[in-house]
């Protein structure tokens, strides 16, 4: 079966894509670039995932044509909070795209619950409306110790940790808790205003 893939240059995604190629799915990742290092350090990451099954070329999206337009106008609107759940549905829509015009089944992502802003159970309800592909969470009932001790195995964990710049567009304070109406709301405004 084919899914695709969200993958950071982080420790979490990687680890469920290896999770996922272990159930013998054929995954082609996805990486919304936002520079450089992060970008060379996902290409070291599928040289190494590749070992562990089918893992195809990825696809590489430009993270600034994308998502920064979206989170301009969060900014302007008043709304920058809504940030980063903005940035994991613009994730899972691109991926749903991605996944119909290559005929896959699923959207494999890293999330793990409540680990980060965008992974409360609230907001990964959010974010879920994304898609009408199934989204797999191989990590969901995981702490990050068992994640991380899974990285070291399978030798993704030194390269997930090299220094890089952090993400430029994280709100200095996002929301935790977001209600699903005004999400709604907002992304009839963006929607309207042509960004999204």
């Amino acid at each position: 079966m084919k899914a695709v893939a969200l993958l950071s240059s982080g420790i979490d995604s990687p680890v469920a894509i290896y999770l996922m190629l272990r159930k013998g799915m054929e995954i082609t990742p996805i990486h919304f670039k936002q520079s450089d290092k992060k970008e060379s350090k996902v290409l070291e990451l599928c040289e190494i995932l590749s070992k562990y099954g089918k893992l195809n070329e990825p696809v590489i999206v430009d993270a600034y044509e994308e998502q920064a337009p979206v989170f301009s106008k969060l900014v302007e609107i008043g709304k920058a909070k809504w940030t980063c759940l903005f940035c994991k549905y613009t994730m899972l829509r691109k991926a749903c795209r991605v996944g119909h015009e290559i005929g896959a089944k699923a959207i494999v992502t890293g999330d793990s619950l409540g680990q980060v802003a965008s992974q409360t159970l609230d907001n990964l309800l959010i974010i879920s409306q994304a898609s009408d592909l199934p989204i797999l969470r191989p990590l969901i009932g995981l702490d990050k110790e068992e994640i991380v001790k899974i990285a070291k195995e399978i030798g993704t964990f030194e390269i997930s940790i090299e220094p890089e710049e952090p993400c430029p567009f994280v709100p200095k304070y996002p929301v935790v808790r977001g209600s699903l109406g005004e999400f709604e709301k907002i992304r009839e405004k963006l929607v309207r205003e042509g960004v999204l």
